[in-house]
């Protein structure tokens, strides 16, 4: 795929946000887990990883794995965790998390490759290096990892936890591409959060890890936190741009305190207010895109000779439960509490209750407790909405002639509701075909692909998504 010039830029029209601000999905999936149903089980589940192994050109894997500990509780957290200091909970943990990769490995063809890994949480630097080691050599028992320096091996870490010692045995184990939380190194923000990182323990281990040759690093950021301002934040960004990290997620800070319970102990009077946090974001673009970074697109940046830039350039870029990937085509297995599988023509996810996640593999069950089998429809759709998020295009007609459906007025009421968004300067629609986000519409990605969402509106109860912007 041709990516239009446009799809490296970026306009902030601060006007156009303003309007278009309101709460939607991040599509790290079509369908969202908000679809997904207690109907898909795990019998369904084994039958499409068989279907999987079957195909005449089995994908690739992709492997998750949920390490849900934390030593410290930040309360802007909105992620499946256990808050604990005791290092010894992690070891039945452990034991279970060991056997469903034994029971995955089983299922699923030894021969496809992992071509891409990661360890997120909670916090994975909670286990030992020791522990982390022994893991990764108990999945190369029962899955075929790879030394080929085409592998994403990565891991979430915890700068306030982790030695240059870790560092190099996380690499000696295999790992190739560190991510590193840091959201906000103003000290005073940092109280309110609950998350006290000296910035010197962040920026010697960014420095160690591009000294060691680890091919990639990020760094995460959080605007919209407590007592944040456009001053505070610039500062932020001043020092982490001295370690030249390859990538930064940027993410907004979505305050649903009847969702999170963490939330509840962040005063909504301490959060900045809405015009602050487009100020703030506008500085995050101009500094980083004029430092050289190129905006891929919701909340990432990544500098120009990063593999994530690049796969956008050559078309292989992929969105899934992981956000931004590199490796397209690939059947992702999620492992461990609350992780989410997409295989084949469906996605499922295990249970979000620790006890109940380990009951199931002390039965030598896997934990799937939901998920949904994909219609044509929603494949269809799919196509269309990740070429959105990640190449700032898409032309319906060969999204149709590739899914064999000849039908032209198909998007017909889509291209209609697009036609406001096109007056305001977000669009292009090229007849009634081609599909291009403008510099100033690429903010608003998930307004635009929320127009080919069809199960928006159909679900009642408390709000689930987060606002855009």
């Amino acid at each position: 795929m041709a990516v239009p010039a446009e799809a490296s830029s970026c306009v902030f029209d601060p006007d156009l946000i303003r309007r278009y601000d309101t709460a939607g999905p991040r599509y790290t999936s079509y369908p969202t887990a908000v679809q997904f149903s207690g109907d898909f089980t795990e019998q369904r589940y084994r039958q499409f990883a068989r279907l999987s192994n079957e195909e005449s050109d089995p994908r690739p894997l992709s492997l998750y794995l949920h390490i849900p500990f934390c030593s410290t509780l930040c309360f802007y957290c909105a992620c499946n965790k256990v808050v604990t200091k005791n290092v010894d909970k992690a070891v039945d943990y452990l034991e279970r998390l060991c056997h469903e990769i034994e029971l995955q490995g089983e299922l699923l063809d030894n021969g496809r490759p992992v071509v891409q890994m990661h360890f997120g949480g909670g916090t994975p630097t909670f286990l030992s290096a020791e522990q982390l080691e022994r893991l990764v050599a108990h999945i190369g028992r029962h899955f075929r990892l790879t030394e080929d320096n085409a592998r994403d091996y990565s891991i979430e870490i915890d700068p306030r936890t982790v030695s240059t010692d870790t560092l190099d045995r996380l690499q000696q184990a295999g790992f190739n591409r560190i991510s590193l939380g840091v959201q906000d190194f103003d000290p005073v923000v940092q109280q309110a959060v609950h998350r006290i990182q000296p910035r010197e323990d962040t920026i010697q281990l960014l420095q160690y890890a591009r000294s060691r040759g680890f091919r990639s690093t990020n760094v995460d950021l959080i605007y919209g936190l407590p007592f944040q301002s456009v001053g505070s934040f610039s500062r932020t960004l001043d020092e982490i741009l001295e370690a030249l990290p390859d990538r930064l997620s940027i993410f907004n800070y979505a305050h649903l305190p009847s969702l999170f319970a963490p939330q509840q102990r962040i005063h909504e009077k301490d959060l900045p207010d809405s015009e602050e946090k487009l100020r703030i974001l506008d500085t995050c673009v101009e500094r980083l895109t004029g430092a050289g970074y190129v905006y891929i697109g919701m909340d990432h940046f990544a500098r120009p000779d990063d593999l994530l830039s690049r796969s956008q350039r050559d078309g292989t870029l992929h969105r899934n439960f992981q956000g931004y990937s590199t490796h397209a085509n690939s059947d992702l297995i999620g492992l461990g509490v609350s992780a989410i599988s997409q295989v084949g023509r469906s996605y499922s996810q295990n249970h979000k209750d620790l006890h109940a996640y380990q009951a199931d593999l002390d039965a030598s069950h896997l934990a799937t407790i939901r998920g949904i089998e994909l219609t044509r429809d929603d494949e269809l759709r799919r196509s269309v909405i990740e070429q959105l998020m990640c190449f700032g295009q898409v032309s319906l007609r060969q999204v149709l002639q590739a899914h064999h459906i000849d039908q032209e007025d198909y998007f017909e009421a889509e291209l209609t509701n697009l036609q406001p968004m096109a007056s305001d300067g977000l669009l292009t629609v090229k007849n009634d075909d081609l599909v291009e986000v403008s510099s100033a519409g690429r903010f608003l990605l998930r307004n635009i692909c929320m127009v080919f969402d069809c199960y928006l509106g159909h679900t009642p109860g408390r709000p689930r998504h987060s606002r855009v912007i």
